[in-house]
């Protein structure tokens, strides 16, 4: 991403006080953009918005997405130029539990956010986040493209492939210049991995699981740890989105399309894996054991194909597999200690985007 593009610019993030919207709002801060947020709450306790001090530069705004009269008000009070929708009910097993909760947020939560900029106008840009899951998974052994077809075993799962038909169809009918005489909104969708990273509180996520059972002192427990996903730092599909909020801006429809963000092929890999390099990290003698306990279905391969990234927009992931969980355990044992988080977190965000950069 570049700097200096996002100086003074007005940029909305809806659910910046979750996990990748948190580390999503430091940065914008960090770069001079002028963030307003939209949130219903925050979703952990603690959190990573308020260990990092993400509130105190952020125009921080309460209310439900599926609420269309508040969220469209939002919109027209404080006119923002960049949309970036990130706000969702987030977990699978969740999802099982919760479906209408999960089912009317995702669904019509990004309903009433695209509906709202068409009402309101004057947006210039739209990033709708949706998720890796969206793909009608076939438990294929190499990544999904962005033109395979969209599904969802799960109530979560479906929901982002929801999201994903409803992005497209407001794109075509409503935000192309053929269809409008009004100035077009670019408008894309983007699907990210597994981000992991140091700040998630999260029930029923594997790094957090992990944290409390190292804080605790008790066994860790996995779910499938056979399944492979695409595990990446997130920072790194962060800096994809904020790469793609400058092509749509610059170059408006051209870039208005679905885009992947996930690891090189090598980094998708196993729970286990993953759980064993963290433990390395960690430094203690510790071991896992697997969950005996049946549980609801989750896909056991999941892969992105995200050559179209990096070849039309220059996105490469910068933090590979042994530096991703080195940075997030790093986080996470700075927070034990004591540590300034806030300006622990925006060091490892400078140091990212040097890599990026070289």
């Amino acid at each position: 991403m570049t700097p200096s593009f996002w100086k003074g610019k007005r940029v909305l993030v809806t659910g910046h006080t979750g996990f990748k919207g948190g580390w999503l709002t430091l940065w914008l801060q960090n770069v001079g953009a002028e963030v307003t947020g939209f949130s219903i709450n925050i979703p952990s306790e603690p959190s990573f918005y308020k260990v990092a001090r993400v509130h105190q530069d952020v125009n921080s705004l309460r209310g439900d997405i599926r609420d269309f009269d508040c969220l469209k008000n939002v919109i027209e009070k404080h006119r923002p130029e960049i949309v970036i929708h990130m706000a969702a009910l987030p977990l699978v097993r969740h999802s099982y539990k919760y479906p209408l909760d999960t089912l009317s947020t995702n669904i019509l939560g990004s309903i009433h956010v695209l509906e709202a900029i068409r009402q309101s106008g004057g947006v210039r840009v739209v990033i709708n986040v949706t998720s890796d899951k969206c793909y009608e998974n076939r438990e294929w052994v190499w990544g999904y493209r962005e033109t395979d077809p969209m599904g969802g075993h799960d109530p979560y799962s479906s929901s982002k492939g929801c999201s994903e038909l409803i992005t497209a169809a407001y794109r075509q009918s409503f935000f192309r210049s053929s269809v409008n005489t009004e100035p077009t909104v670019a408008l894309s969708s983007v699907r990210a991995g597994n981000v992991i990273g140091g700040g998630d509180w999260s029930q029923d996520r594997l790094i957090p699981d992990m944290v409390r059972s190292f804080v605790n002192k008790r066994p860790i427990v996995i779910r499938s740890p056979e399944a492979i996903r695409p595990w990446q730092h997130v920072l790194d599909p962060l800096n994809g989105y904020m790469i793609l909020a400058e092509k749509l801006w610059e170059q408006g429809e051209s870039f208005a399309d679905s885009w992947n963000f996930g690891p090189n092929e090598n980094d998708s890999c196993s729970v286990a894996k993953i759980a064993d390099q963290v433990i390395v990290e960690w430094g203690e003698e510790v071991t896992w054991e697997k969950d005996t306990q049946s549980s609801a279905h989750e896909a056991t391969q999941l892969k992105l194909d995200c050559s179209k990234a990096k070849n039309s927009l220059g996105w490469v992931p910068s933090w590979i597999f042994e530096k991703t969980i080195r940075k997030t355990v790093e986080w996470y044992k700075a927070h034990l200690k004591g540590h300034e988080m806030r300006s622990f977190s925006l060091q490892q965000i400078s140091e990212y985007q040097i890599d990026a950069k070289n």
